[in-house]
């Protein structure tokens, strides 16, 4: 408690006193016997009152030593797993060193493509991300000192390149190399890139790249099998200056079904790793793609977000037209978008109706309402609005399709200049418009069915903007283009709907991915969540789990093949089937030597060593004697008041009280 205090508190008591000395000996002349004990009582009240005033605190100091956190990250993937002796050493010679425990808070991980707190070790992870794990600990360790020891053979295969990441980081970091250091020639099948469909009687592109690692020249034989049989072969040249070559070839996709690729490089004379030799990909021909129709007269960045947009769905094709189109081009196309359509869309219109077409009409600053309101039936748009930023607001309770990932909440508003909308048909709003900060009950983007037709309507342009905030958001478009992807599927499918939906990918690549989720709703279209799945695969029965709104299927131990299945509801009431493939994939396993020259970078960039783990003990011994990490002296100080205000109010009320009582009690007022 500080000195001042304690003055005001011994004035705060001589006031006191004397106040009560004035009111009871000197002002007054009758002194009966009680005037002891009701000059203290007032005397209580009075100092009680000053202490409210005064709120006196006092201060209580505790101090404490605060270690340096050692960070150990170790590298749990299958590329390390030849290590696991090197591991243990380092392992247990860190932990049980005595001068180590008593200098530094040990934090033990391990990562493969996410870092987990346990130190259980199993060395089956099929991807690697240092940067992620550099990056947790930089966040979870922030406001602390710290120094992470980095157990890894420096062959990362997802996320960020942590080399460059290192020169952000603001704490030492010791990479340990793991695995082999010495360089062998090697060659290898590196990035491959295909489309995952095909289509029926078209050509489908194949890109792949051959890399060679040597201090020589190598000729080798690089050759793509279809289901087995040879389509492609060609003998190339490699050397220490051109190790790189990229082939691009056009493949015809003859059949339906799932095609299996194997792209290969014959391996050389002294290669070791031949695993990295051969890489595996599927590609699923289909016969059906749907063709969408961009009609529009304007230039405007909405057409090319849409356009790119719909194209991120391989089975769905693009073309942009005027409305002067000659309408016999037309007759392919599903889908037809309709941006900013003004009176030039006539005959466009006409088509449209007479065909029963589904349609996403866009209304923006160009358009022409009222020829839109007299040129179809579907709905009819309140007009004589003027233009303003409107924000979209989710319909929380929509239920045409699931928009549960849809995240929209910090989107751009849209420019529009529409009022509400009547529909002839069953619509419902998709969003709804926020002007201002204030909701209304007007549609900003609905969805309506009328007799054969699905019409999606929006009232507003830029919608460009949504997806370039999108991208903003989450570095990717993924969130907006799965938006516009469940709107052209509900827009393609005007077949009566399945009860039973199925959700898998045709292709898995590696095994532990295999999934397989399923929908099941009763005939009012509602999720039954007191259905039995059953899912049926290599003749074995599995039972499908609920989770939240949806069954699941775990397959990740299903080992590298074709695979054939089928889902039935209630003991076979409603069944679907379908199949997939999965691609004996380990990328892991593409690496046979160490990537100790990037690891020694990042030691560099972060101001540390590269050790190797022979050198262990005598990194043990630099931790030691560095003082970067010499423990620190810290201290708290609590600062509490001396009485709980409360207490000192009811000690102030109870003294007042009794005084009062006394004084009526003896006729003293």
């Amino acid at each position: 408690m500080q000195i001042q205090t304690i003055l005001l508190l011994i004035l705060a008591a001589i006031v006191a006193l004397l106040i009560v000395g004035f009111q009871y000996y000197y002002k007054s002349k009758k002194r009966g016997k009680h005037i002891v004990l009701l000059s203290f009582f007032r005397f209580i009240a009075l100092f009680g009152v000053f202490l409210l005033l005064i709120n006196p605190k006092f201060s209580k100091k505790e101090f404490f030593i605060e270690k340096t956190n050692l960070v150990i990250l170790t590298d749990n993937s299958s590329s390390v797993k030849s290590s696991i002796a090197d591991v243990k050493a380092v392992l247990s010679k860190l932990k049980s060193d005595d001068r180590i425990n008593e200098k530094f808070n040990i934090k033990e991980y391990n990562f493969g493509n996410t870092l987990n707190s346990s130190d259980s070790l199993s060395f089956k992870e099929q991807n690697t991300n240092i940067s992620s794990a550099l990056s947790t600990v930089a966040g979870v360790f922030h406001s602390t000192n710290k120094v992470a020891l980095l157990l890894t053979d420096g062959n990362q295969t997802v996320g960020q390149d942590y080399e460059f990441l290192s020169s952000k980081l603001n704490f030492p970091v010791y990479p340990i190399v793991l695995g082999d250091t010495t360089s062998f020639e090697d060659v290898r099948i590196e990035e491959v890139n295909a489309n995952k469909y095909a289509f029926l009687k078209n050509k489908f592109p194949v890109e792949f790249y051959v890399a060679y690692e040597g201090q020589s020249s190598a000729n080798s034989t690089v050759a793509i099998s279809l289901d087995g049989k040879t389509v492609f072969k060609e003998r190339m040249q490699l050397s220490s200056v051109n190790n790189s070559k990229k082939i691009n070839i056009f493949l015809d996709a003859n059949s339906v079904g799932l095609k299996n690729l194997k792209i290969s490089v014959a391996a050389l004379a002294n290669e070791k790793n031949t695993i990295n030799n051969t890489k595996n990909i599927v590609v699923e021909v289909v016969d059906e793609k749907t063709n969408v129709a961009i009609i529009t007269n304007i230039s405007h960045p909405d057409v090319g977000a849409l356009k790119n947009s719909i194209e991120t769905n391989e089975q769905r094709s693009v073309r942009v037209y005027d409305s002067n189109v000659d309408l016999r081009l037309l007759s392919e196309t599903s889908i037809f978008v309709l941006y900013q359509p003004d009176t030039s869309f006539k005959a466009v219109f006409d088509y449209l109706n007479k065909n029963k077409a589904s349609t996403f009409v866009v209304v923006g600053s160009n358009s022409d309402i009222n020829f839109l309101n007299n040129s179809q039936e579907n709905f009819s748009i309140e007009t004589g609005y003027p233009m303003l930023d409107v924000v979209g607001v989710l319909n929380p309770a929509f239920s045409k399709y699931d928009i549960s990932d849809f995240d929209s909440s910090n989107y751009p508003p849209l420019l529009s200049s529409s009022g509400s909308i009547s529909f002839a048909g069953v619509s419902e709003s998709l969003l709804s418009m926020n002007i201002r900060g204030v909701n209304l009950s007007n549609s900003l983007f609905s969805l309506s069915t009328n007799n054969e037709s699905k019409t999606a309507l929006l009232l507003g342009e830029n919608i460009w903007k949504w997806r370039i905030q999108s991208y903003r958001n989450d570095s990717k478009f993924e969130n907006f283009d799965k938006f516009i992807g469940k709107l052209f599927l509900y827009l393609s499918e005007n077949k009566k709907k399945n009860r039973l939906n199925l959700e898998y990918q045709s292709i898995y690549e590696g095994i532990g991915k295999a999934k397989i989720a399923a929908s099941y709703f009763d005939e009012t279209f509602v999720f039954d969540t007191n259905a039995s799945l059953i899912l049926t695969i290599n003749n074995k029965e599995i039972p499908m789990l609920l989770k939240n709104e949806y069954f699941e299927a775990d397959l990740s131990y299903l080992k590298p093949g074709n695979y054939n299945f089928s889902v039935t509801v209630n003991k076979g009431t409603i069944k679907r089937g379908g199949k997939f493939t999965i691609l004996d994939f380990d990328v892991e396993q593409q690496f046979l030597s160490s990537n100790y020259k990037k690891l020694e970078k990042v030691a560099l960039a972060t101001k540390s060593e590269l050790i190797y783990p022979s050198g262990i003990i005598q990194l043990i011994d630099r931790l030691n004697s560095d003082n970067r990490y010499v423990p620190i002296q810290k201290s708290t100080e609590n600062v509490v008041s001396l009485i709980d205000f409360r207490i000192l109010l009811a000690i102030i009320i109870v003294a007042l009280a009794l005084e009062w009582f006394i004084r009526k009690y003896n006729g003293l007022i």
